[in-house]
Order: structure tokens, then C-alpha cells, then sequence
């Protein structure tokens, strides 16, 4: 029996080339996709996948915070992040949420499969740029502020990074608005800051922010 995969990613075309790369591989079928969290969330429960592959970057809740759920739901559950973001940190906090292996995108084609077979067997799969991002981040004692930050915490602070407005974010995580307004202050008092002007500038010291420098980015 082969290894059915479920795809979660916010982009269709994208999906659909990941389904074809994978799909091209003997004993691994995509039985289930989502373009969000709410749906990717239904979408497990649903058909039960033996591999969930997930971006991070997502509208409204983010990857991290399903990983999060999904494991709730099913603490067996085996979870890779297929994402654009090269960073520690935000692997430090897939893995906190219950990630059970992280690919860029950048990767070769191969290697998202072969992470796939890893983590379906059980077994932690990094990608190299990953490795090489946390090795250099232990090599210079680099631990990120933002890593003390609960994985829920994390996506509130990228929502708000986002420029998403307090309403968006309870509306994407059912909750109230004070409850996202405490998680925000909670966030700048674990960090240290006592602005969002500050919150952001530290955010692009972490190299969190880069997209928004982009013109035009909100």
C-alpha cells in the first residue's frame, strides 16, 4: 500500500505541479488538497492521510497553527512544511508545533520526496538550507526572541506583521478581538518592545519581515 499525501498549500497551480512531481514517484498518492487552513483541517479529518504536506504561508491561520491543530487531533500525525521561508526560526517553530520534517521550496525536486518517504517512515527530514540555517544560528548562539513564542503566538505575530487588523486575525483564529488584543500585548512583553513600530524593526533583525520591503507590500 502506498503512502497517501495530503497537500495543503494556498496556490492551485502550485498544488497541482506538486501533485504531478510526486505523483510521478512509484508508492506515493495525492488523495486530498486544501487551499487553507480551515479547509486543510477538514481535509485531514476527512481522509486521513498518512503524510500531510503544508505551507506556511496561507491566508487567514497559517501552516504553523495547523500543524499545531492537527496534531491536537492526532498526536501520530505526520507532518512535513513545504514552505518558501529559509529560516530557523520559523522551523524552530514547526517543529514546536509538531512538524516532522521542513522543506524549502528551493529544493531540488527530489528532496521533497524523499523528506515525504522520511517522514511517513518516522524519521526527521531537513532539507540542506534548513541545516545550514540552524547550524549557523547554533554556531553563532543566535537564538531568536521570536522562539520563545508559542507556535499560536508566532502566527498572531505574523498576521499582525501582515498588517492584518485585530478583527482579521479573531475572525481567522474564532476568536474574540480581546483575546487577540492580550495575545498581542503578551507577544511585545515576551519580546521585549514596546511599540509595534519596534516590534517590526525587531521582526526584520530576524529576518521575518523581508516581504515587507517589497514596494507597494502592505
Amino acid at each position: 500500500m502506498g503512502i497517501r499525501v495530503l497537500l495543503i498549500d494556498d496556490h492551485a497551480v502550485v498544488r497541482e505541479g506538486y501533485r504531478r512531481l510526486i505523483e510521478k514517484h512509484p508508492g506515493i498518492e495525492v488523495v486530498a488538497e486544501a487551499e487553507d487552513a480551515a479547509s486543510g483541517y477538514q481535509a485531514f479529518k476527512k481522509s486521513a492521510p498518512d503524510v500531510v504536506v503544508v505551507d506556511i504561508s496561507m491566508p487567514g491561520r497559517g501552516g504553523i497553527d495547523l500543524v499545531r491543530q492537527i496534531r491536537q487531533l492526532d498526536a501520530a500525525a505526520r507532518v512535513l512544511v513545504f514552505t518558501m521561508h529559509a529560516s530557523a526560526t520559523y522551523a524552530h517553530q514547526a517543529f514546536r508545533a509538531g512538524a516532522r520534517g521542513y522543506v524549502t521550496k528551493s529544493s531540488p525536486p527530489e528532496v521533497l520526496v524523499s523528506a515525504i518517504r522520511d517522514v511517513f517512515k518516522g524519521r526527521p527530514a531537513l532539507c540542506a538550507e534548513i541545516n545550514q540555517a540552524i547550524a549557523t544560528s547554533r554556531l553563532c548562539d543566535d537564538t531568536s526572541a521570536v522562539e520563545q513564542l508559542s507556535p499560536r503566538e508566532f502566527e498572531v505575530l505574523r498576521m499582525i506583521l501582515d498588517a492584518k487588523s485585530t478583527d482579521e486575525i479573531a475572525m481567522a483564529f474564532n476568536l474574540s478581538p480581546k483575546t487577540v488584543a492580550n495575545y498581542h500585548s503578551e507577544i511585545k512583553s515576551k519580546l521585549g518592545v514596546r511599540s509595534d513600530i519596534e516590534l517590526v524593526y525587531l521582526c526584520m533583525r530576524q529576518g521575518l519581515v523581508e516581504s515587507l520591503a517589497e514596494p507597494g507590500a502592505a
